[in-house]
């Protein structure tokens, strides 16, 4: 079987029977639901920061080591975990993580000192580097080769749900109860989700083991190195400029923070929005898909730093912005399962770790640029770094596919 580069959907489909529609896509939901709940649980404390920080006895910037520290470790483990897999089925490997889910959120809600809290957070970093490593290729798994790009898009759709509802019920949670409470909050959530998830998971053989030395496979192909690359560039731009969102609202736009607020919501909401859209695009077609989502990108930076202040310029920037990125989960996932289709996860685990030495290296940069010289000049080269991975998606991305035995 010969991949083409039109569709997600030329997955290798030969893994295990399909279950029916119906209960494939409950299966299908509830990793989507899990997806949320870690989303949620990992970006919580950016909403809370201040009250954790005065709950334990520490300052802000030390508060801080909590987004920091599951991010590092998300960039190791999602390699790590996919060779210490082995040959387990994929069933018992999704609702492990999310049993170090529910653990994390009970540990943290618990925590009498920032040792106890960075614990529980490095729990969360081995669950983030194993559900952006597995649940894609799960989600694929359990629908048939039609359904794989929309089984995919429904899986990432958590990401952009917990940007809209996730992070701003938790902050409402910790404003009204406490930050303790928003934590046990979401692990209660994932727990229901543990639960639903040995109800409805069928068995999810592997096709092969994945040893230490098959994750140097993809670094091999031409796609798949032109699918990190552009993943660098982007994902490095983005968070250059996302990191100082609020900022660029604040002080370019001149917008007080009520209308700050909103228009944050109104960016998640694009981005659920930009996410839902992706499956069907991806389906289509992945190279196109990354170069339409780059230049969007691209565009809402640019035009940041030249639209003036105002409501109606900020609202526009926002929603292009929020519906570019909602498109990102799904074309690098879906450009990584399309340049290593046999060897599916390995790809996702080395997308993982690009993904998340990108944040990193973005918001560093962003940080440099933004007090060196200003939040403007921090948005132009966000949106170069943006327009460089729509040039390697477009002109690097013809990469012949390689072909996986039925």
């Amino acid at each position: 079987m010969q991949p083409t580069s039109a569709s997600v959907d030329a997955i290798a489909s030969a893994r295990v029977p399909n279950p029916p529609s119906r209960a494939a896509w409950l299966a299908v939901g509830s990793i989507a639901v899990g997806t949320f709940s870690m989303v949620t649980t990992e970006f919580l404390p950016v909403g809370l920061l201040t009250d954790i920080a005065a709950g334990l006895s520490i300052t802000e910037g030390t508060a801080g080591l909590m987004v920091t520290v599951p991010g590092i470790l998300a960039a190791l483990a999602g390699p790590a975990l996919i060779v210490a897999s082995g040959r387990l089925d994929r069933r018992a490997v999704m609702i492990a993580l999310t049993a170090m889910l529910v653990v994390s959120n009970a540990v943290a809600a618990m925590a009498p000192n920032l040792v106890t809290l960075l614990a529980a957070r490095l729990l969360l970093g081995l669950c983030i580097g194993g559900f952006w490593t597995f649940a894609p290729g799960a989600a694929t798994q359990l629908v048939p080769p039609a359904s794989q790009a929309r089984a995919m898009s429904l899986v990432l759709m958590g990401v952009s749900v917990a940007t809209v509802l996730g992070v701003p019920l938790s902050a409402f949670i910790g404003n009204l109860a406490g930050w303790r409470a928003a934590f046990a909050a979401n692990g209660l959530l994932a727990a229901v989700v543990l639960a639903a998830q040995f109800w409805l998971l069928p068995a999810m053989p592997p096709t092969r083991a994945i040893k230490a030395r098959d994750l140097l496979t993809p670094l091999t192909r031409r796609l798949a190195q032109v699918g990190l690359l552009m993943t660098l560039l982007l994902i490095a731009g983005h968070f250059a400029a996302y990191t100082y969102l609020r900022p660029l609202l604040e002080q370019v736009f001149g917008l007080p923070p009520r209308l700050v607020s909103a228009l944050l919501l109104v960016y998640g909401a694009a981005g659920f929005v930009g996410t839902f859209l992706g499956g069907s695009l991806a389906a289509r077609s992945v190279r196109a898909t990354a170069v339409l989502t780059s230049l969007l990108i691209a565009s809402a930076l640019l035009l940041s730093t030249m639209i003036g202040g105002g409501i109606v310029g900020a609202a526009a920037v926002v929603v292009l912005w929020g519906i570019a990125f909602g498109l990102v989960p799904v074309a690098v996932t879906a450009w990584m399962l399309n340049a290593v289709p046999d060897m599916p996860e390995a790809g996702q685990a080395l997308l993982v770790s690009a993904f998340q030495v990108a944040i990193a290296t973005g918001s560093l940069l962003g940080g440099v640029v933004v007090d060196g010289y200003g939040i403007s000049n921090t948005m132009l080269l966000a949106s170069v770094l943006a327009a460089a991975a729509a040039v390697v998606a477009g002109t690097l991305g013809y990469a012949r596919r390689y072909a996986v035995a039925a």
